[in-house]
């Protein structure tokens, strides 16, 4: 096992603490302690000569969440250019299974709650939490090979820029497209500087730099596109010296602070004091379509783009590995609470109800791949105890699985 001197560098710590916020948050919304963090929560904070205007709650999920989506998309972009997936070649294959990660959940929830009060949700169950599936990987898939982490991070960040997209086209509202285009020139100006930093690395202009993204966040946030947008756009121009740089920066802020603060206020939702008959559809479709519609999608999916691999490519992975992350894809968490806040931002007791079920369904989707991951990394330990005969004779078995 891989030992990190600072934790929050890590997997497993930062996946705890995320589900230890969430609890909390699920925790203090349902004692005598709501009235005042809802309070709080609520409360704007107004930034003087600009339209920017928001609650507390909505500078956590449309502020710091983008710096999370700027992490994303900088290790993104370094896994195309320099990574596991640097060619289409590499990359056809977790984004045939993305795609069925993301197909068969939508169809799950649709047929369970279809109707008109509920199917503007049909959004949440998409996405998949990098850093959760990552922490429940490295808890419990020590022996694993590392093309299953490769594979994994693959699918989950696509999935992710997949719920961006959504949350860019479905979930903006009344659009100033001259802001928006401002926004643009913001990015190609931080481009530019990137590259200036890249190769001069002088501080002012990493300082310019911070300027220009601040700046082409507040454009994005004004202009009535979702502000985790920016995040997304400048990760993914950044230059790669300077992105490895600020990724290795705010890793630690990032899972020690912003995640779990968005973790808290997401689930900071009352339970409704109602039988489970009563619940909405909506509940009960992202209850079903997170942990069932994303293993089904992605390991149908995925095996089929093992099938249809060009030749010379890396061996196919195993079917049982395809099963393990599809497991993992399931636990939807950061990008599907998100989600069930834009999708039913209109019906407070609905939006929470959507919450509950992405808190349960992600819960649900944990244990399942906590298992079947445990299943397989004890199988692949066993196999590297194995004699190199029996090993050679278990690889081509798994790989033919």
């Amino acid at each position: 096992m891989r030992i990190t001197a600072n934790p929050l560098r890590g997997q497993q710590f930062p996946a705890v603490l995320l589900l230890v916020a969430a609890g909390l948050g699920l925790l203090l919304a349902n004692l005598p302690t709501h009235d005042a963090i809802a309070g709080l929560l609520d409360a704007h904070l107004a930034v003087p000569g600009t339209a920017l205007d928001l609650s507390i709650a909505h500078w956590v999920s449309d502020g710091l969440l983008a710096v999370f989506f700027l992490v994303v998309a900088i290790e993104l972009r370094h896994e195309l250019t320099h990574g596991e997936l640097d060619s289409p070649r590499k990359a056809v294959q977790p984004a045939i299974a993305a795609t069925g990660g993301v197909l068969v959940p939508i169809l799950v929830y649709l047929l369970i709650a279809g109707g008109p009060e509920t199917a503007s949700g049909w959004p949440i169950p998409t996405a998949t939490d990098i850093a959760f599936a990552l922490g429940v990987l490295a808890m419990f898939g020590r022996g694993l090979p590392s093309r299953v982490r490769v594979f994994l991070l693959a699918l989950a960040i696509l999935d992710d820029i997949i719920g961006i997209v959504f949350i860019a086209v479905l979930f903006a509202h009344d659009v100033q497209w001259l802001l928006f285009v401002l926004a643009l020139v913001g990015v190609a100006v931080f481009w530019v500087l990137s590259r200036l930093l890249h190769a001069k690395g002088h501080p002012l202009i990493a300082v310019a730099m911070t300027v220009v993204g601040v700046v082409t966040w507040a454009l994005v946030a004004s202009s009535g596109v979702h502000a985790t947008i920016a995040g997304v756009m400048l990760g993914l121009v950044m230059a790669p010296v300077p992105a490895g740089r600020t990724r290795h920066a705010l890793e630690p802020t990032v899972n020690g602070v912003i995640l779990p603060v968005f973790a808290f206020v997401a689930a900071f939702v009352v339970i409704p004091a109602v039988a489970p008959t009563e619940l909405s559809p909506a509940f009960w479709a992202i209850v079903v379509a997170l942990p069932v519609g994303k293993i089904v999608g992605i390991t149908v999916f995925g095996w089929f783009a093992m099938r249809i691999r060009p030749r010379g490519a890396d061996p196919a992975l195993p079917f049982a590995d395809i099963v393990a992350a599809g497991a993992l894809g399931g636990i939807g968490f950061t990008v599907s609470l998100l989600l069930a806040n834009l999708a039913f931002a209109a019906d407070a007791g609905l939006r929470d109800q959507a919450i509950l079920g992405v808190l349960v369904g992600s819960l649900l989707a944990l244990l399942l791949s906590a298992v079947i991951v445990s299943l397989r990394a004890r199988w692949y330990r066993r196999l590297a105890g194995a004699p190199s005969g029996e090993r050679v004779a278990s690889d081509r078995g798994a790989e033919d699985a």
